[in-house]
Order: C-alpha cells, then sequence, then structure tokens
C-alpha cells in the first residue's frame, strides 16, 4: 500500500468573498465531507486539518491536507470523485509520498 498527500486548494480571495454559511450550511458541509470519510473508510491514515500559512512565502491557496492509503493512484482518483472541497470549487493536488532508505 502507497500513502498519498492530498493538498486542498482554493483561491483565497474567493474564500474571503463568500459569506459566512448558516448553521444549516455549515451542517450540510460537515455531513458532506462525514459522508466522503465513511466512503473513503481504511484509506484515510489522517484525515488532517485546515491550514492557514504562516512563514514569509507560504502559498495561501493551500487550504488543508489529507494522507489517504491506497493501492495505486486510481483507487485515490475514484476515492475524490464528488469529493466535498472540490464540489465547493476548490482542487485537490494528489502527491505519492516516497519512503526514505536508511543508509
Amino acid at each position: 500500500m502507497t500513502n498519498y498527500l492530498l493538498i486542498y486548494r482554493a483561491d483565497p480571495a474567493a474564500m474571503a468573498a463568500m459569506p459566512e454559511p448558516t448553521p444549516e450550511q455549515a451542517a450540510q458541509m460537515m455531513d458532506a465531507w462525514n459522508g466522503w470519510a465513511a466512503r473513503a473508510g481504511d484509506a484515510i491514515v489522517n484525515f488532517g486539518d485546515p491550514t492557514a500559512p504562516v512563514s514569509p512565502g507560504a502559498d495561501p491557496t493551500v487550504g488543508g491536507y489529507s494522507l489517504l492509503q491506497a493501492g495505486s493512484y486510481d483507487e485515490i482518483a475514484e476515492l475524490l470523485e464528488g469529493h466535498p472541497h472540490t464540489a465547493m470549487g476548490g482542487t485537490i493536488d494528489v502527491y505519492e509520498t516516497q519512503p526514505v532508505t536508511g543508509g
């Protein structure tokens, strides 16, 4: 099995321009994320957290991450179909982690 790092990206200006969600909208967003997590199941190694840039030059489009495990990128791509982040207009970069070999 291989680990895959998902980087959630969104346009910071577009995110800032979005109105604050109502409690009902916030609940719907959480339901969508929880539904995705249930579908992804054991593939989730680390559900992740939202992020905020703090160092000079940090990419402000990065808004969060997840770490998944699967047998192939195709399995990851299938899990990302209908993902709530892309449904909200964001994009997801996928990186295969590379194990460090000792010396």
